[in-house]
């Protein structure tokens, strides 16, 4: 029994004119027409999702280098010293998706050796709690974290920062404070002499080329404090990070408390990313309308084909409504098959990106990410499935659309006109 049967007739119809046309040249030109039309939408479909795939893969490989140097949330005094932080240490931890919290001290700073002078942003930590907020005791190319003891005026600085100052491990570096002392001569700014005790990759130019840290303790000594700028807090899932810093903020009652978390912190660079993201979207959906509207010259020439089809079918009762019918689902169905060809494709290529891009470089000798000027050296890919529904979806319509003319046309051929010289 055949499975088309049971389909309406305006089905059965426009599925045998997909599958017809290979009688004569004209009606196979309009089969590779039809071809190339399908064969767009799929190339587009899959182009776009391959391309936000790959944005959203860059986008959280930059995000999570980020975050393994900035804190998910960041809570500070506006005053500039958090003398309580271990009473505000202890509610924070009391939130379930809270699992760290350590204090820190902040300050700017210019680290100069010979005659190189570099400006820096100089983080005091406790190296024993820094290990549950932030992943840069992984991130050590030379040295090591526990290095940073109390007065021990160790400090430990960026890849970038190190290649600069064409120092490593164990070599001195002077830090300049900008606060001044009230001397004889004037003000002068406050120097102190540091010494190397590890390096560390980021794998983030901005983090690489201005930070650098060194022990609590000294750092409160340094800029002359006496209690720590704020508290560095980990979550269990960083995009809960802004309800939860609106639950701490509720929860901690205090006006005095700014609590930050990293989508604020960077807000610019991430609005950037989503303004980008969209307009690629944009650019390269109109591939997509192109080879759907594409669609439209096909379907036109379909119709002018079937013009005494056409007067029989109307002449036999079937309603314009009917004829419109035929071509929307001859129309839509050509859309439905480029989309689904191009989501497979998509979908495939961007979740073995891994392995297809290292055997192009291979086969033609390149590399797309060269090490020595892009701090990612291979092509990231970050599948989500809200985007390929959307991508699929958007195509699917842009066919829908393609298809209302040349059926509007179809449905308005006089039949005495079409058949008048059969």
């Amino acid at each position: 029994m055949n499975i088309f049967s049971n389909l309406p007739f305006e089905w059965l119809v426009g599925l045998r004119y997909i599958r017809s046309g290979k009688r004569s040249g004209r009606n196979r030109f309009i089969s590779f027409i039809s071809l190339i039309s399908m064969s767009g939408i799929a190339l587009g479909v899959a182009a776009l999702i391959i391309v936000m795939s790959v944005m959203n893969g860059f986008q959280k490989e930059v995000r999570d280098r980020m975050l393994s140097v900035i804190p998910h949330i960041e809570i500070q005094d506006m005053y500039g010293s958090l003398p309580d932080w271990q009473k505000t240490a202890a509610e924070v931890k009391k939130n379930p998706e809270v699992t760290g919290a350590a204090p820190y001290v902040v300050g700017q700073a210019m680290v100069t050796r010979n005659d190189m002078v570099r400006g820096v942003i100089v983080r005091g930590i406790d190296p024993k709690e820094e290990a549950g907020v932030s992943d840069i005791a992984r991130q050590f190319k030379a040295g090591k974290l526990g290095n940073l003891e109390p007065d021990s005026f160790n400090i430990a600085i960026g890849s970038e920062l190190a290649r600069n100052l064409r120092i490593g491990p164990g070599d001195k570096l002077t830090v300049i404070i900008p606060q001044g002392q009230v001397t004889p001569a004037g003000v002068l700014p406050r120097l102190k002499q540091f010494t190397v005790g590890g390096v560390f990759e980021a794998g983030h130019f901005e983090f690489d080329s201005t930070f650098a840290f060194i022990n609590m303790n000294d750092a409160m000594r340094l800029f002359r404090t006496d209690a720590p700028s704020g508290l560095r807090v980990q979550i269990r899932d960083m995009q809960e990070a802004p309800e939860v810093a609106q639950q701490l903020s509720m929860m901690l009652q205090n006006d005095d408390v700014i609590v930050r978390d990293w989508s604020k912190q960077n807000r610019n660079w991430f609005a950037a990313v989503k303004t980008e993201k969209k307009m690629m979207f944009l650019i390269l959906m109109l591939i997509i309308a192109v080879a759907a509207f594409n669609l439209v010259s096909t379907l036109v020439m379909t119709v002018t084909e079937k013009q005494a089809d056409i007067a029989i079918l109307r002449t036999l009762g079937a309603s314009p409504r009917s004829i419109m019918k035929i071509f929307m689902v001859q129309g839509a169905l050509a859309g439905i098959a480029g989309t689904l060809a191009g989501v497979g494709v998509g979908v495939l290529i961007s979740v073995n990106i891994d392995v297809i891009v290292p055997f192009i470089e291979r086969l033609f000798g390149i590399q797309f990410l060269p090490k020595s000027i892009y701090l990612i050296s291979s092509l990231p890919s970050d599948l989500h499935w809200a985007d390929v529904l959307t991508i699929g979806g958007a195509s699917i319509i842009l066919s829908f659309l393609a298809t209302l003319y040349p059926s509007w046309s179809a449905a308005k051929v006089n039949p005495a006109e079409a058949l008048r010289y059969e």
